[in-house]
This record gives structure tokens, C-alpha cells and sequence, in this order.
């Protein structure tokens, strides 16, 4: 099938893809190994909106979503050695060993986390979406958040002011079928969550996010709409995680079946059939990446192995703007 996507952009897709892949199992092996402890939410399945994404933006324009962050961040160019030092809670991670998994931040590369508080992102992107347009940039803003958090209070506000204020900002709805354990048939009554734009007049669609080119096209209209201040749009984009909620969450609320059938889509066979049929890339080019994201991850855990942990005199750095605050205990 003919495609508008040069072999250029499936490479780095590709590549993109299989680091946070890559990355997540990486991960999700050493917190069985206890390297990394709390919560670690793994975005093994979704890659492909975090591809389709990045070609869809400029490097200007901002990310922010919730705690199933870490392959949004790496996308982003927050570096994987960062991440897996943050992963580590080490002095040299991304938020200084001090955030950890559902907390990464990359400012200078325009990604503001990684929330902990479900749906608390939606009000802070929209902010940071009112803040690009009082400056008078041209910049988007794709604020990210899962299916669960479609069920809070926060976005019908935020949904309203943004379109009153015709914000430049993408609401992408991450739509992996489960909040937590729970579908989303178990707790709204609106199954098509894109329509809940509807009531705000807002511009919403459905995405299959299993493939980087419906992604990206997606998102290019919607931003293009925000950039000519045409304000929100609310993209449903449907994807699907291998893993559970977490790396606590043993997913037995799903059949196997069901979860063959979604593999059947998985962006990282199909992409690369696409590579080998339709662009004709050989077995030694896909080695080649296979071995450089390899590398990289690699690298990434031995750096956090051999990075330091926080010292004590970093507990109240970073929280407070007012060095002297007077309510900080010795």
C-alpha cells in the first residue's frame, strides 16, 4: 500500500520505537531486580504514539503527561541515561534522583512530566498552553492522559476554559482500554471518549494508535489548528499496553485472546515489515539499529549502576522558590 511517509521517517520511527521498547523491558527487569522500587508504569505497546507524535512537532512545542512517562520523555530527548538514573533515584536522573518514575522532567527539552495525581495534568498543560499563547509563540502544547483520568472533574473545566480561551492545546487521550483494571464500559456511560468534546464545541476524533502515520496525521491537524489559533482538539487515540497498570498490576482481568489479537498490531512488526517490503531496508540495516538501541540501553543501566544517590542536602532543594522559607525544619 502506497504510503506519504519516506523511508527517512519509518527508519527513525522504527529506531524511536524500539529504544522505548527496549528501555521499558530494560526496566522492567531491573525492578524485578529491585534496582528500581515504587510504582513504574510501562508504556510497552503504545510506542507508536510517541512516534507518530515527535514527526508531527516541533522540538518548540511542549509534552506533558501522567506517570506512565518514561517513553514520552525519551521521545522528547530526554536522554535514556537520565531516565534510567531517575528510575534508580540517582543524583544524576532527570529530576535529580527525586521524582523517580512517575515524576521525569526534562525542561530544556520542553517535557513537563510525568504527574502522579490522575488527571492533574490536564488543568497544568492547559496552563502551560495559556502561557505560550501570552507570550505570542506559535508553540503547541500535547497534553497526554489516559482513559481513567478522562472520568475526573478537572478536564470538563479545563475543556471549557480552553476552548473559551482558544488555547493551542492537543488533549490526547491515551486510550489503552483499561484505567488500572477497570474498562472503560465499567465506568461511563460515553464509550467514545473523543465525544466528550463534543459539549464544548470542541473539534474530536478517534485515532488508531497502533500506527505511527494515523498518529501523526492526527496530530499534525491539531496542531496545525492550534498554531493558526484555531484553539483544542481532543484526540482518542487507541492503543493498547502489553503490561499491566503497573509493575505491581498481574493483568489477570484480560484473556489471553484478547491480548494475541492486539499483537497482531503491535507498531514494531508491522513498521518493520513496512521497512523490508515496501523500502526494501536489508536485515543488516535493521541489525545495525537493532545493536545501536541495544548499546544505548545498555549504557543507560550502567551509568545509573554507577551513579550516586541524592546527598541528604538535597531533601529541601527544588520545593520551595523562597530560599529562606521560614517553615522548613533542620
Amino acid at each position: 500500500m502506497a504510503t506519504k511517509f519516506t523511508k527517512e521517517t519509518y527508519l527513525y520511527w522504527y529506531e524511536l520505537m524500539l529504544l522505548l521498547r527496549r528501555f521499558e523491558e530494560k526496566a522492567g527487569q531491573m525492578y524485578g531486580m529491585q534496582k528500581i522500587r515504587g510504582f513504574c508504569h510501562l508504556y510497552i505497546g503504545q510506542e507508536a504514539i510517541a512516534a507518530g507524535c515527535m514527526t508531527a512537532t516541533i522540538p518548540e512545542d511542549i509534552f506533558i503527561t501522567a506517570y506512565r512517562d518514561h517513553a514520552l520523555a525519551i521521545a522528547k530527548g530526554v536522554s535514556a541515561k537520565s531516565c534510567m538514573a531517575e528510575l534508580y533515584a540517582k543524583a544524576t536522573g532527570c529530576s535529580k534522583g527525586k521524582g523517580g518514575s512517575m515524576h521525569m522532567f526534562g525542561v530544556k527539552e520542553r517535557f513537563f512530566g510525568g504527574h502522579g495525581i490522575v488527571g492533574a495534568q490536564i488543568g497544568t498543560g492547559a496552563g502551560l498552553a495559556f502561557a505560550e499563547k501570552y507570550k505570542g509563540t506559535k508553540n503547541a502544547v500535547l497534553c497526554f492522559f489516559g482513559d481513567g483520568a478522562a472520568r475526573q472533574g478537572i478536564l470538563h473545566e479545563t475543556f471549557n476554559m480552553a476552548m473559551l480561551w482558544k488555547l493551542p492545546v492537543v488533549f490526547i487521550c491515551e486510550n489503552n482500554n483499561y484505567a488500572m483494571g477497570t474498562s472503560v464500559a465499567r465506568t461511563s456511560n460515553v464509550l467514545d471518549i473523543y465525544k466528550l468534546a463534543d459539549a464544548y464545541d470542541m473539534p474530536g476524533d478517534r485515532v488508531d494508535g497502533m500506527n505511527p502515520e494515523t498518529v501523526h496525521e492526527a496530530v499534525e491537524r491539531a496542531v496545525k489548528r492550534a498554531r493558526d489559533n484555531g484553539g483544542p482538539t481532543l484526540l482518542e487515540v487507541k492503543t493498547y499496553r502489553y503490561k499491566g497498570h503497573s509493575m505491581s498490576d498481574p493483568a489477570k482481568y484480560r484473556t489471553k485472546e484478547e491480548m494475541e489479537e492486539y499483537k497482531l498490531q503491535d507498531p514494531l512488526e508491522t513498521s518493520l515489515a513496512k521497512l523490508k517490503n515496501d523500502f526494501g531496508v536489508s536485515d543488516e540495516e535493521i541489525e545495525t539499529i537493532n545493536e545501536r538501541v541495544k548499546a544505548e540501553v545498555e549504557e543507560s543501566v550502567k551509568f545509573a549502576d554507577e551513579s550516586p544517590f541524592p546527598d541528604d542536602d538535597e531533601m529541601y532543594k527544588d520545593i520551595y522558590v523562597e530560599e529562606d522559607y521560614p517553615f522548613i525544619m533542620d
